[in-house]
């Protein structure tokens, strides 16, 4: 169901790798909503994903960048701009990597190099994106920016490795640049904390299909889908949630906020 509650509005979504990617989700939603957009990703994911297909169902252009280099996206800002016809309303950040995990480096035997090059791309991508944008003025007034993270940065999961420390770093850069943008350009910037979703990326954790079964067991309505965290996110980038800032919200069925549930009780009770 459409509310048009994108019409008129323009952005940046980041991170749409397949029709799994909750960039992806994100992206038919806006396009459904009436939102206009360019896609980015790194040209190596570019490369795995399936893109194209995403950018002629919603009549968008591609501008490949890696998104930890301040002169790719120096050039995306511009160019959307250009291509848009104007400043930028809302931007998705949906991006994260741990070659640590890739490669099956426990947490207590990182190898450093592949540490930085994943804190890199899972946070500190996200204060470029926005140094770049604030720099550029490119975002209108009231304008909104999401990145995507998960409760490992609160709570440990020990197999989410060093995306935990990552995820972390992303909240914080989220609340600290916030408080600059809203002041100074009255832009919104929010993190959103999924529940565990069967995406590229997240399948990659070791224990995977396990903890989702577990998450869902937990929360009272269940784990949220990759389509869920697409309308959660629409809401954000609509006038509706003009001021909410700075805010980490969860959107995990409840997950955040339990303790232990009746579903859960069972396995360890039954004779």
């Amino acid at each position: 169901m459409s509310y048009n509650l994108l019409k008129g509005k323009k952005g940046i979504i980041f991170g749409a790798l397949d029709e799994n990617s909750i960039a992806w989700k994100t992206a038919e939603r806006v396009h459904e909503e009436g939102g206009a957009f360019v896609l980015t990703n790194a040209p190596v994911a570019m490369r795995m994903g399936q893109i194209n297909q995403l950018a002629e169902k919603t009549g968008s252009q591609i501008i490949p960048a890696d998104a930890t280099s301040v002169e790719d996206l120096e050039n995306l800002v511009e160019k959307s701009m250009e291509i848009l016809g104007g400043k930028i309303d809302f931007v998705l950040h949906s991006i994260g990597m741990s070659i640590n995990v890739r490669k099956g480096n426990h947490y207590t035997n990182q190898n450093y190099d592949w540490t930085q090059k994943g804190t890199d791309v899972s946070a500190n991508s996200f204060h470029k994106v926005m140094q770049t944008l604030y720099q550029k003025d490119a975002m209108n007034e009231w304008g909104s920016i999401v990145a995507l993270t998960y409760m490992a940065a609160q709570r440990v999961f020990p197999d989410y490795n060093d995306m935990a420390d990552n995820k972390a770093l992303l909240e914080s850069i989220a609340r600290s640049f916030g408080y600059f943008f809203g002041r100074d350009k009255k832009v919104r910037v929010n993190t959103i904390s999924q529940s565990p979703t069967p995406t590229t990326a997240g399948s990659g954790v070791k224990g995977f299909d396990g903890f989702i079964s577990y998450a869902e067991k937990m929360s009272p309505l269940g784990n949220a889908t990759a389509l869920d965290c697409a309308n959660y996110t629409i809401t954000m980038f609509s006038d509706l949630t003009r001021k909410v800032t700075l805010q980490n919200l969860f959107h995990d069925g409840g997950f955040s906020n339990m303790g232990v549930s009746d579903a859960v009780m069972e396995t360890f009770t039954r004779e």
